[in-house]
Protein backbone atom coordinates (compact mmCIF):
# COMPACT_ATOMS: atom_id res chain seq x y z
CA UNK A 1 0.00 0.00 0.00
CA UNK A 2 1.43 3.33 -1.08
CA UNK A 3 1.18 6.38 1.10
CA UNK A 4 2.29 8.89 -1.56
CA UNK A 5 -0.84 10.21 -3.22
CA UNK A 6 0.86 11.20 -6.43
CA UNK A 7 3.61 8.65 -6.91
CA UNK A 8 1.46 5.92 -8.39
CA UNK A 9 0.03 8.11 -11.13
CA UNK A 10 2.85 10.21 -12.44
CA UNK A 11 2.44 13.82 -13.35
CA UNK A 12 0.18 16.33 -11.66
CA UNK A 13 -3.43 16.45 -12.86
CA UNK A 14 -3.48 20.14 -13.57
CA UNK A 15 -0.33 20.05 -15.67
CA UNK A 16 -2.07 17.57 -17.96
CA UNK A 17 -5.54 19.13 -17.98
CA UNK A 18 -5.35 20.68 -21.40
CA UNK A 19 -3.85 17.47 -22.82
CA UNK A 20 -6.75 15.48 -21.40
CA UNK A 21 -9.23 17.87 -22.96
CA UNK A 22 -7.46 17.68 -26.31
CA UNK A 23 -7.35 13.88 -26.10
CA UNK A 24 -11.12 13.69 -25.69
CA UNK A 25 -11.58 16.08 -28.59
CA UNK A 26 -9.23 14.12 -30.80
CA UNK A 27 -11.15 10.88 -30.82
CA UNK A 28 -9.44 9.11 -27.94
CA UNK A 29 -12.58 8.85 -25.87
CA UNK A 30 -11.94 5.13 -25.32
CA UNK A 31 -8.51 5.83 -23.88
CA UNK A 32 -9.90 8.60 -21.71
CA UNK A 33 -12.65 6.32 -20.44
CA UNK A 34 -10.07 3.71 -19.49
CA UNK A 35 -8.03 6.32 -17.60
CA UNK A 36 -11.14 7.47 -15.74
CA UNK A 37 -12.04 3.85 -14.95
CA UNK A 38 -8.55 3.21 -13.60
CA UNK A 39 -8.77 6.40 -11.57
CA UNK A 40 -12.05 5.28 -10.03
CA UNK A 41 -10.46 2.00 -9.02
CA UNK A 42 -7.56 3.88 -7.41
CA UNK A 43 -9.96 6.18 -5.56
CA UNK A 44 -11.98 3.22 -4.35
CA UNK A 45 -8.85 1.46 -2.99
CA UNK A 46 -7.62 4.60 -1.26
CA UNK A 47 -10.98 5.22 0.32
CA UNK A 48 -11.18 1.64 1.45
CA UNK A 49 -7.71 1.89 2.97
CA UNK A 50 -8.48 5.29 4.53
CA UNK A 51 -5.82 7.07 2.48
CA UNK A 52 -8.56 9.34 1.24
CA UNK A 53 -11.71 9.77 3.24
CA UNK A 54 -14.80 8.79 1.29
CA UNK A 55 -17.25 11.63 1.10
CA UNK A 56 -20.60 12.31 -0.47
CA UNK A 57 -20.18 15.97 0.32
CA UNK A 58 -19.52 18.13 -2.73
CA UNK A 59 -17.55 20.74 -0.79
CA UNK A 60 -15.28 18.11 0.71
CA UNK A 61 -14.68 16.56 -2.70
CA UNK A 62 -14.00 20.00 -4.15
CA UNK A 63 -11.32 20.66 -1.56
CA UNK A 64 -9.82 17.23 -2.22
CA UNK A 65 -9.73 17.99 -5.93
CA UNK A 66 -7.85 21.25 -5.40
CA UNK A 67 -5.05 19.49 -3.50
CA UNK A 68 -5.09 16.23 -5.43
CA UNK A 69 -1.96 15.33 -7.39
CA UNK A 70 -2.64 12.00 -9.00
CA UNK A 71 -3.64 12.18 -12.66
CA UNK A 72 -5.97 9.23 -13.13
CA UNK A 73 -7.60 9.43 -9.70
CA UNK A 74 -7.74 13.21 -10.01
CA UNK A 75 -9.57 12.93 -13.31
CA UNK A 76 -12.02 10.48 -11.73
CA UNK A 77 -12.49 12.84 -8.79
CA UNK A 78 -13.16 15.74 -11.20
CA UNK A 79 -15.86 13.62 -12.83
CA UNK A 80 -17.43 13.03 -9.42
CA UNK A 81 -17.39 16.74 -8.55
CA UNK A 82 -19.01 17.67 -11.88
CA UNK A 83 -21.65 14.96 -11.54
CA UNK A 84 -22.41 15.88 -7.92
CA UNK A 85 -22.79 19.54 -8.89
CA UNK A 86 -25.21 18.65 -11.69
CA UNK A 87 -27.31 16.65 -9.24
CA UNK A 88 -27.90 19.65 -6.95
CA UNK A 89 -31.25 21.39 -6.91
CA UNK A 90 -31.41 25.19 -7.19
CA UNK A 91 -31.35 25.82 -3.44
CA UNK A 92 -28.29 23.65 -2.88
CA UNK A 93 -26.56 25.13 -5.91
CA UNK A 94 -26.92 28.55 -4.33
CA UNK A 95 -25.44 27.19 -1.11
CA UNK A 96 -22.54 25.77 -3.11
CA UNK A 97 -22.03 29.15 -4.81
CA UNK A 98 -21.98 30.88 -1.43
CA UNK A 99 -19.33 28.44 -0.23
CA UNK A 100 -17.24 29.20 -3.32
CA UNK A 101 -17.42 32.88 -2.34
CA UNK A 102 -16.69 32.35 1.36
CA UNK A 103 -14.55 29.22 1.71
CA UNK A 104 -12.67 29.16 -1.60
CA UNK A 105 -11.41 32.73 -1.67
CA UNK A 106 -7.80 33.83 -1.31
CA UNK A 107 -6.25 33.80 2.17
CA UNK A 108 -5.92 37.50 3.02
CA UNK A 109 -3.18 36.89 5.58
CA UNK A 110 -1.14 34.93 3.05
CA UNK A 111 -1.64 37.67 0.47
CA UNK A 112 -0.48 40.37 2.89
CA UNK A 113 2.55 38.33 3.92
CA UNK A 114 3.52 37.70 0.30
CA UNK A 115 2.95 41.37 -0.56
CA UNK A 116 5.19 42.46 2.30
CA UNK A 117 7.92 40.07 1.14
CA UNK A 118 7.68 41.46 -2.39
CA UNK A 119 7.78 45.02 -1.07
CA UNK A 120 11.01 44.27 0.81
CA UNK A 121 12.48 42.28 -2.06
CA UNK A 122 10.76 42.80 -5.47
CA UNK A 123 12.27 39.67 -6.97
CA UNK A 124 10.68 37.40 -9.56
CA UNK A 125 10.49 34.67 -6.92
CA UNK A 126 8.56 36.85 -4.50
CA UNK A 127 6.33 38.12 -7.31
CA UNK A 128 5.47 34.55 -8.23
CA UNK A 129 4.72 33.79 -4.57
CA UNK A 130 2.43 36.83 -4.42
CA UNK A 131 0.61 35.71 -7.55
CA UNK A 132 0.05 32.25 -6.10
CA UNK A 133 -1.21 33.68 -2.82
CA UNK A 134 -3.59 36.09 -4.59
CA UNK A 135 -5.22 33.35 -6.67
CA UNK A 136 -8.42 32.15 -5.07
CA UNK A 137 -8.54 28.34 -4.62
CA UNK A 138 -11.84 28.29 -6.54
CA UNK A 139 -9.89 29.20 -9.69
CA UNK A 140 -7.85 26.01 -9.39
CA UNK A 141 -11.10 24.16 -8.67
CA UNK A 142 -12.64 25.43 -11.92
CA UNK A 143 -9.55 24.43 -13.89
CA UNK A 144 -9.51 20.97 -12.40
CA UNK A 145 -13.24 20.44 -12.82
CA UNK A 146 -12.71 21.25 -16.48
CA UNK A 147 -10.49 18.19 -16.83
CA UNK A 148 -13.61 16.03 -16.76
CA UNK A 149 -15.16 15.19 -20.12
CA UNK A 150 -18.10 17.45 -20.97
CA UNK A 151 -17.26 19.72 -18.01
CA UNK A 152 -16.93 22.90 -20.06
CA UNK A 153 -20.66 23.30 -20.88
CA UNK A 154 -21.46 22.49 -17.24
CA UNK A 155 -19.19 25.31 -16.07
CA UNK A 156 -20.73 27.66 -18.65
CA UNK A 157 -24.19 26.89 -17.26
CA UNK A 158 -22.80 27.28 -13.73
CA UNK A 159 -21.74 30.86 -14.44
CA UNK A 160 -25.09 31.53 -16.08
CA UNK A 161 -26.81 30.40 -12.88
CA UNK A 162 -24.48 32.61 -10.83
CA UNK A 163 -25.28 35.66 -12.96
CA UNK A 164 -28.99 34.96 -12.56
CA UNK A 165 -28.56 34.72 -8.77
CA UNK A 166 -26.56 37.95 -8.38
CA UNK A 167 -29.63 39.98 -7.46
CA UNK A 168 -30.15 37.88 -4.33
CA UNK A 169 -26.50 36.94 -3.76
CA UNK A 170 -24.30 39.90 -4.73
CA UNK A 171 -21.31 38.22 -3.06
CA UNK A 172 -21.19 35.87 -6.04
CA UNK A 173 -19.85 38.67 -8.26
CA UNK A 174 -16.23 37.80 -7.47
CA UNK A 175 -16.88 34.11 -8.15
CA UNK A 176 -18.53 34.60 -11.53
CA UNK A 177 -15.83 37.11 -12.47
CA UNK A 178 -13.15 34.52 -11.69
CA UNK A 179 -14.96 32.05 -13.93
CA UNK A 180 -15.41 34.68 -16.64
CA UNK A 181 -11.65 35.23 -16.85
CA UNK A 182 -11.11 31.50 -17.14
CA UNK A 183 -13.53 31.49 -20.07
CA UNK A 184 -11.71 34.37 -21.76
CA UNK A 185 -8.67 32.10 -21.85
CA UNK A 186 -10.46 28.85 -22.66
CA UNK A 187 -12.57 30.41 -25.43
CA UNK A 188 -9.68 32.22 -27.04
CA UNK A 189 -10.21 33.13 -30.70
CA UNK A 190 -7.63 30.57 -31.72
CA UNK A 191 -9.93 27.77 -30.54
CA UNK A 192 -13.04 28.99 -32.35
CA UNK A 193 -14.27 27.33 -35.54
CA UNK A 194 -16.43 29.19 -38.06
CA UNK A 195 -19.11 27.02 -39.66
CA UNK A 196 -21.78 27.72 -42.23
CA UNK A 197 -25.22 26.76 -40.95
CA UNK A 198 -27.38 25.40 -43.74
CA UNK A 199 -30.22 22.94 -44.23
CA UNK A 200 -27.70 20.06 -44.24
CA UNK A 201 -26.46 20.96 -40.74
CA UNK A 202 -27.39 18.28 -38.16
CA UNK A 203 -30.91 18.72 -36.84
CA UNK A 204 -29.70 18.96 -33.23
CA UNK A 205 -27.72 22.11 -34.12
CA UNK A 206 -30.58 23.57 -36.17
CA UNK A 207 -32.88 23.09 -33.18
CA UNK A 208 -30.44 25.08 -31.08
CA UNK A 209 -30.37 27.88 -33.68
CA UNK A 210 -34.16 28.15 -33.37
CA UNK A 211 -33.92 28.07 -29.59
CA UNK A 212 -31.07 30.59 -29.28
CA UNK A 213 -32.30 33.21 -31.75
CA UNK A 214 -32.74 36.24 -29.49
CA UNK A 215 -33.33 39.15 -31.89
CA UNK A 216 -35.99 38.03 -34.37
CA UNK A 217 -37.70 34.84 -33.20
CA UNK A 218 -37.66 31.92 -35.64
CA UNK A 219 -41.19 30.56 -36.04
CA UNK A 220 -40.45 26.90 -36.52
CA UNK A 221 -38.74 24.81 -39.18
CA UNK A 222 -40.26 26.51 -42.23
CA UNK A 223 -39.12 29.88 -40.98
CA UNK A 224 -35.62 28.55 -40.34
CA UNK A 225 -35.44 26.99 -43.80
CA UNK A 226 -36.37 30.33 -45.36
CA UNK A 227 -33.55 32.00 -43.42
CA UNK A 228 -31.04 29.48 -44.74
CA UNK A 229 -32.02 29.55 -48.43
CA UNK A 230 -31.60 31.80 -51.45
CA UNK A 231 -29.78 34.98 -50.56
CA UNK A 232 -29.83 34.29 -46.83
CA UNK A 233 -27.12 32.59 -44.81
CA UNK A 234 -26.10 31.85 -41.27
CA UNK A 235 -22.63 31.57 -39.76
CA UNK A 236 -21.73 30.35 -36.28
CA UNK A 237 -18.72 29.97 -34.02
CA UNK A 238 -18.11 26.64 -32.27
CA UNK A 239 -15.56 25.52 -29.67
CA UNK A 240 -13.91 22.05 -29.56
CA UNK A 241 -15.23 21.49 -26.03
CA UNK A 242 -18.79 22.20 -27.25
CA UNK A 243 -18.71 20.92 -30.83
CA UNK A 244 -22.47 20.58 -31.26
CA UNK A 245 -23.51 23.76 -29.47
CA UNK A 246 -22.97 27.15 -31.17
CA UNK A 247 -21.49 29.97 -29.11
CA UNK A 248 -22.73 32.83 -31.27
CA UNK A 249 -24.28 33.06 -34.73
CA UNK A 250 -25.10 35.76 -37.24
CA UNK A 251 -27.85 35.72 -39.84
CA UNK A 252 -26.97 37.33 -43.15
CA UNK A 253 -28.97 38.51 -46.15
CA UNK A 254 -27.77 39.69 -49.54
CA UNK A 255 -29.91 42.60 -50.67
CA UNK A 256 -30.16 45.16 -53.39
CA UNK A 257 -29.32 48.36 -51.58
CA UNK A 258 -29.41 49.11 -47.85
CA UNK A 259 -32.57 47.72 -46.21
CA UNK A 260 -34.79 50.01 -44.14
CA UNK A 261 -37.09 47.38 -42.57
CA UNK A 262 -36.73 43.90 -41.14
CA UNK A 263 -39.95 42.46 -42.58
CA UNK A 264 -38.67 41.74 -46.12
CA UNK A 265 -35.58 40.00 -44.70
CA UNK A 266 -37.44 37.50 -42.51
CA UNK A 267 -40.69 37.12 -44.50
CA UNK A 268 -41.11 33.40 -45.20
CA UNK A 269 -43.01 34.16 -48.39
CA UNK A 270 -39.89 35.66 -49.95
CA UNK A 271 -38.23 32.22 -49.99
CA UNK A 272 -34.83 33.76 -49.51
CA UNK A 273 -34.99 36.14 -52.47
CA UNK A 274 -34.38 39.58 -51.07
CA UNK A 275 -33.05 41.46 -54.13
CA UNK A 276 -32.71 40.59 -57.80
CA UNK A 277 -29.25 42.16 -58.06
CA UNK A 278 -27.69 41.87 -54.59
CA UNK A 279 -24.92 44.33 -53.86
CA UNK A 280 -25.15 44.62 -50.07
CA UNK A 281 -24.34 42.19 -47.26
CA UNK A 282 -26.70 42.69 -44.34
CA UNK A 283 -26.11 41.36 -40.81
CA UNK A 284 -29.62 41.42 -39.44
CA UNK A 285 -29.39 39.24 -36.32
CA UNK A 286 -26.52 38.35 -33.99
CA UNK A 287 -27.36 36.00 -31.12
CA UNK A 288 -25.09 35.07 -28.22
CA UNK A 289 -26.17 31.60 -27.22
CA UNK A 290 -25.03 31.16 -23.61
CA UNK A 291 -25.68 33.57 -20.72
CA UNK A 292 -22.73 31.98 -18.93
CA UNK A 293 -20.41 33.40 -21.61
CA UNK A 294 -21.56 36.99 -21.13
CA UNK A 295 -18.60 39.35 -21.38
CA UNK A 296 -16.55 36.86 -23.42
CA UNK A 297 -16.36 38.56 -26.79
CA UNK A 298 -17.09 36.48 -29.89
CA UNK A 299 -19.28 38.69 -32.03
CA UNK A 300 -16.57 41.10 -33.12
CA UNK A 301 -14.43 38.25 -34.43
CA UNK A 302 -17.48 36.66 -36.02
CA UNK A 303 -18.47 39.79 -37.95
CA UNK A 304 -14.96 40.34 -39.29
CA UNK A 305 -14.53 36.71 -40.31
CA UNK A 306 -17.94 36.57 -41.99
CA UNK A 307 -17.07 39.75 -43.93
CA UNK A 308 -13.96 37.97 -45.18
CA UNK A 309 -15.83 34.73 -45.96
CA UNK A 310 -18.71 36.39 -47.84
CA UNK A 311 -16.24 38.63 -49.67
CA UNK A 312 -14.54 35.52 -51.04
CA UNK A 313 -17.85 34.06 -52.22
CA UNK A 314 -19.39 37.24 -53.60
CA UNK A 315 -16.80 39.63 -54.96
CA UNK A 316 -19.51 41.98 -56.33
CA UNK A 317 -20.71 43.11 -52.89
CA UNK A 318 -20.36 46.88 -52.51
CA UNK A 319 -21.10 47.34 -48.83
CA UNK A 320 -21.52 45.59 -45.50
CA UNK A 321 -24.21 46.89 -43.16
CA UNK A 322 -26.35 45.79 -40.27
CA UNK A 323 -30.04 46.23 -39.68
CA UNK A 324 -29.99 46.46 -35.93
CA UNK A 325 -32.42 46.90 -33.05
CA UNK A 326 -32.12 49.76 -30.55
CA UNK A 327 -32.99 47.90 -27.35
CA UNK A 328 -32.50 50.72 -24.87
CA UNK A 329 -34.08 53.62 -26.72
CA UNK A 330 -37.66 53.71 -25.39
CA UNK A 331 -36.51 53.03 -21.84
CA UNK A 332 -34.11 55.99 -22.11
CA UNK A 333 -36.64 58.26 -23.83
CA UNK A 334 -39.32 57.57 -21.22
CA UNK A 335 -36.99 59.02 -18.58
CA UNK A 336 -36.37 62.24 -20.54
CA UNK A 337 -38.35 65.47 -20.33
CA UNK A 338 -39.78 65.55 -23.87
CA UNK A 339 -43.13 66.11 -25.55
CA UNK A 340 -42.85 62.84 -27.47
CA UNK A 341 -45.72 60.45 -26.80
CA UNK A 342 -44.31 56.95 -27.21
CA UNK A 343 -47.69 55.27 -27.45
CA UNK A 344 -48.68 57.67 -30.19
CA UNK A 345 -45.42 56.91 -32.03
CA UNK A 346 -46.03 53.18 -31.78
CA UNK A 347 -49.56 53.56 -33.12
CA UNK A 348 -48.34 55.76 -35.98
CA UNK A 349 -45.59 53.31 -36.92
CA UNK A 350 -48.01 50.38 -37.15
CA UNK A 351 -50.25 52.20 -39.64
CA UNK A 352 -47.74 54.33 -41.59
CA UNK A 353 -46.91 51.84 -44.35
CA UNK A 354 -45.98 54.63 -46.77
CA UNK A 355 -43.63 56.23 -44.22
CA UNK A 356 -45.01 59.67 -44.85
CA UNK A 357 -43.31 62.79 -43.58
CA UNK A 358 -44.48 63.94 -40.18
CA UNK A 359 -42.94 66.39 -37.71
CA UNK A 360 -43.68 64.06 -34.80
CA UNK A 361 -41.84 61.25 -36.57
CA UNK A 362 -38.88 63.56 -37.20
CA UNK A 363 -38.77 64.44 -33.51
CA UNK A 364 -38.52 60.76 -32.66
CA UNK A 365 -35.71 60.20 -35.17
CA UNK A 366 -33.81 63.19 -33.77
CA UNK A 367 -34.21 61.89 -30.23
CA UNK A 368 -32.92 58.49 -31.36
CA UNK A 369 -29.86 60.07 -32.98
CA UNK A 370 -29.21 61.94 -29.73
CA UNK A 371 -29.48 58.68 -27.80
CA UNK A 372 -27.16 56.74 -30.10
CA UNK A 373 -24.47 59.40 -30.46
CA UNK A 374 -24.52 61.60 -27.37
CA UNK A 375 -25.64 59.34 -24.52
CA UNK A 376 -22.61 57.60 -23.02
CA UNK A 377 -21.47 55.26 -20.29
CA UNK A 378 -17.76 55.40 -19.55
CA UNK A 379 -17.45 57.50 -22.72
CA UNK A 380 -18.86 54.65 -24.82
CA UNK A 381 -22.30 54.46 -26.41
CA UNK A 382 -25.06 53.81 -23.91
CA UNK A 383 -27.01 51.47 -26.19
CA UNK A 384 -25.53 47.94 -26.00
CA UNK A 385 -25.94 47.15 -29.70
CA UNK A 386 -24.44 50.51 -30.69
CA UNK A 387 -21.58 49.90 -28.26
CA UNK A 388 -20.87 46.55 -29.92
CA UNK A 389 -20.87 47.69 -33.56
CA UNK A 390 -19.16 51.03 -32.99
CA UNK A 391 -16.52 49.21 -30.98
CA UNK A 392 -15.95 46.97 -34.01
CA UNK A 393 -15.21 50.03 -36.15
CA UNK A 394 -18.60 50.46 -37.82
CA UNK A 395 -20.16 53.86 -38.43
CA UNK A 396 -23.72 54.96 -37.72
CA UNK A 397 -25.24 55.02 -41.20
CA UNK A 398 -29.02 55.54 -40.99
CA UNK A 399 -32.01 55.42 -38.63
CA UNK A 400 -35.27 54.04 -40.04
CA UNK A 401 -38.86 54.76 -39.11
CA UNK A 402 -41.40 51.89 -38.92
CA UNK A 403 -38.66 49.33 -39.50
CA UNK A 404 -39.59 46.71 -36.89
CA UNK A 405 -43.31 46.42 -36.21
CA UNK A 406 -43.07 43.33 -34.02
CA UNK A 407 -44.26 43.64 -30.44
CA UNK A 408 -40.64 43.54 -29.28
CA UNK A 409 -39.52 46.17 -31.79
CA UNK A 410 -42.36 48.53 -30.89
CA UNK A 411 -41.71 48.13 -27.18
CA UNK A 412 -37.94 48.66 -27.39
CA UNK A 413 -37.66 51.39 -29.99
CA UNK A 414 -41.15 52.40 -31.19
CA UNK A 415 -40.36 50.50 -34.39
CA UNK A 416 -37.06 52.26 -35.18
CA UNK A 417 -34.03 50.35 -36.44
CA UNK A 418 -30.54 51.43 -37.43
CA UNK A 419 -27.93 50.56 -40.04
CA UNK A 420 -24.31 50.35 -38.95
CA UNK A 421 -21.92 50.47 -41.90
CA UNK A 422 -18.78 48.32 -41.99
CA UNK A 423 -16.58 50.21 -44.44
CA UNK A 424 -13.49 48.03 -44.77
CA UNK A 425 -11.38 51.09 -45.56
CA UNK A 426 -12.17 52.87 -42.29
CA UNK A 427 -12.92 50.16 -39.73
CA UNK A 428 -9.59 50.42 -37.93
CA UNK A 429 -9.61 54.23 -37.93
CA UNK A 430 -13.18 54.30 -36.60
CA UNK A 431 -12.29 51.75 -33.93
CA UNK A 432 -9.30 53.76 -32.69
CA UNK A 433 -11.19 57.07 -32.72
CA UNK A 434 -14.07 55.55 -30.80
CA UNK A 435 -11.98 54.11 -28.00
CA UNK A 436 -9.27 56.78 -27.88
CA UNK A 437 -11.33 59.96 -28.34
CA UNK A 438 -14.88 58.73 -27.86
CA UNK A 439 -15.73 59.81 -31.41
CA UNK A 440 -18.60 58.11 -33.21
CA UNK A 441 -18.42 58.06 -37.00
CA UNK A 442 -21.77 59.07 -38.51
CA UNK A 443 -23.17 59.56 -41.98
CA UNK A 444 -24.37 62.97 -43.18
CA UNK A 445 -27.98 61.86 -42.77
CA UNK A 446 -27.45 61.01 -39.11
CA UNK A 447 -25.39 64.17 -38.55
CA UNK A 448 -28.31 66.25 -39.86
CA UNK A 449 -30.58 64.69 -37.23
CA UNK A 450 -28.23 65.99 -34.54
CA UNK A 451 -28.34 69.61 -35.73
Amino acid sequence: MRSDVGSDEGRDLESRGSDTQETSMGGFSGLLSSVISAGRDILARRRQNALEAPSSDLLAKSKQLIHHRGEASGLALACEVVADYQALDDANRHLFFESLADDFSADSDAVLTAAESYKLDPSETNLAALSRAAEAPRIKLFRRMNMAPEATPVLVKMRGAMIQALGDLPQLKAVETDLKYQFISWFNRGFLELRVIDWDTPASILERIIQYESVHAIQGWNDLRARLSGNRMCFAFFHPAMPDDPLVFVEVALTEGVPDAIGPLIDQAKEGDVGSMPDTVVFYSISNCHPGLAGVSFGNFLIKQVVEEVGKRYSTMKRYVTLSPIPGFCRWLAAQDTHIDLEEMRSMAKTDTAKTADARRDDLLEACAQYLVKERRNNLALDPVARFHLGNGASLHAIHWAADLSDKGLKQSAGLMVNYLYDLRSIEENHDSYFDQGEIATSRDVARLLN
